[in-house]
């Protein structure tokens, strides 16, 4: 009898426990539903999701992202989320949304997400476009911004710009001469990166580079933004990070190498000239980086040394400067070469305000609104960064009524937003003529958030003055002298790349003809 009672007890017990399990599951699945009820309202999630990897099969194919996400948006509406590995993102598509990004909730957006190629590539997130947000990207950005890009500073060296567009133009016209036919045929993106890179590494490092060294570095920055811009897996999933899917850490290390032993170099050189009479007239940026850093007050993150903070510093300013003007005026001319009547227009206009006696400067542009509204329309049809650089929330936030967590990555598709029909008329068309009427007061230095090629909010490219000095002089000199035609009088193919900047999927050859007294181009 004892026995049974022992296992009426244990039966008892037994079933006892198991009700209170059953019970406790129950509270907990209904605290669950009344968290999931009582949750933020979140912005619509895209559909297309598979499990673990979210919406990265998406991305696949050749179409650009900024493409795949305009096609997204149009049919999930102007923000969206979606899944990337175990990253969430925020993808906003319309200006106004855009507005609430980069000016209420600026500082919640403030920061950078991390990757291996902002960490390989970027000196350990000390470039600034790839710093987190905090003390050391704030007095990095203003030093480069004060003693580079400020417009003051650019005025000072506009010698360097026109000297260096006068000289490209005149090795133009000396391959014209030696040809049977008065004509050379040019790549242009590639010519353009050269001037551009000769402008910018004098001004930061006093070099003008020969040639054949000019090529080798430009061979770098194009491996530069081609590994910028791949999928890396382990950006989705950290934990994978040591398995180097598809090698990019081991190209990355090695292209971080080879630009690390320039840059060194050069700081080395300007170390051994300090003090000696070989430094002569302004100083390039190299010299007052080093200068500013005899100031043992300024701050450096810890462990990261002077050298270190400089070659940084001076590989952001060099190879943004490059890629994106040499982007942006390849497709300027493409736009030109299948619109000839804008084209003519633009020769016009510099013939009336320059002449056909001297050459064209600096000074000269102000002169030229049919120039300057060709590039403020190829910037808005072919924004060089389409998606602009991700940004991250540090914190929670509220876009367009809706929650956003702390590390949520914002995608902003400024191509989609460009090409609004709901702003724009005809959006799809080149019509420079647009900013000479209707949308004269559209400016694109960041509080017209319908038009943000540069970005907008403390993270805006600080660069935007220094590229609209740059640009109108290497257009306005090309114009001006040399007739433009394409091999065979054939359309230009206008297919776009899938890259991190807007570049086109083919080379653009060009072919150019003098339009000068030949005594003009010395």
């Amino acid at each position: 009898m004892a026995i049974f009672l022992t296992l009426e007890s244990t039966v008892l017990a037994i079933i006892s426990g198991f009700v209170i399990f059953l019970l406790l599951l129950l509270l907990i699945s209904l605290n669950g539903r009344t968290k999931k009820t009582q949750a933020p309202h979140q912005a619509p999630v895209a559909g297309g999701a598979w499990p673990l990897i979210g919406h990265l099969h998406l991305f696949g194919g050749q179409e650009p992202t900024h493409r795949l996400l305009g096609d997204m948006a149009d049919k999930y509406g102007p923000i969206f989320t979606m899944k990337m590995g175990l990253n969430r993102a925020l993808v906003v598509s319309n200006w106004e949304i855009a507005k609430e990004c980069f000016t209420i909730n600026d500082k919640p957006f403030a920061n950078r997400p991390r990757s291996m190629a902002m960490d390989l590539l970027g000196y350990n997130f000390l470039a600034i476009a790839a710093s987190p947000y905090g003390n050391y990207w704030r007095e990095s950005r203003k030093m480069a911004t004060i003693e580079l890009l400020s417009n003051n500073q650019l005025q000072k060296l506009k010698h360097v710009r026109e000297s260096e567009v006068k000289a490209s133009i005149k090795g133009l016209f000396e391959n014209c001469k030696r040809s049977s036919s008065h004509k050379v045929s040019v790549e242009m993106k590639h010519w353009i990166e050269g001037i551009v890179l000769d402008i910018i590494m004098r001004i930061i490092a006093g070099k003008r580079y020969t040639s054949q060294d000019s090529s080798d570095f430009q061979e770098h920055a194009t491996d530069f933004f081609d590994l910028f811009g791949k999928f890396v897996v382990s950006d989705a999933f950290p934990f994978l990070r040591c398995l180097d899917i598809g090698g990019y850490e081991k190209s990355m290390k090695k292209t971080a190498k080879e630009f690390d032993l320039v840059l060194q170099g050069w700081l080395d050189e300007h170390k051994s000239k300090r003090g000696s009479s070989e430094v002569k007239g302004d100083e390039d940026f190299m010299y007052v980086m080093l200068s500013l850093f005899d100031d043992k007050t300024k701050q450096l993150p810890d462990g990261d040394d002077t050298d270190t903070v400089i070659k940084a510093i001076c590989l952001s300013l060099i190879l943004a400067a490059s890629d994106t003007t040499a982007v942006t005026l390849t497709w300027a001319i493409a736009l030109l070469l299948n619109n000839r009547d804008v084209l003519e227009k633009a020769q016009n206009e510099l013939d009336v305000h320059v002449g056909t006696n001297r050459q064209v400067n600096e000074s000269d542009m102000i002169n030229l609104a049919h120039l300057q509204v060709v590039l403020k329309e190829t910037l808005r049809l072919y924004p060089a960064a389409p998606l602009l650089l991700p940004h991250e929330s540090i914190e929670d936030c509220t876009i367009s009524g809706y929650h956003v967590p702390a590390g949520t990555q914002l995608i902003v598709n400024a191509w989609k937003i460009q090409r609004d029909p709901g702003v724009w008329e005809e959006p799809c068309k080149f019509l420079p003529e647009r900013f000479l009427t209707k949308y004269k007061d559209v400016d694109l230095k960041g509080q017209n958030f319908e038009f943000i090629p540069f970005g907008s909010g403390r993270r805006m490219c600080p660069g935007i003055s220094f590229a609209f000095q740059v640009m109108p002089l290497i257009l306005a000199s090309l114009l001006h002298g040399f007739d433009f035609a394409t091999p065979s009088d054939a359309p230009v193919d206008m297919e776009e790349a899938k890259s991190l900047t807007y570049a086109k999927a083919t080379p653009l050859e060009v072919l150019l003809t003098p339009r000068l007294s030949a005594s003009l181009y010395d």
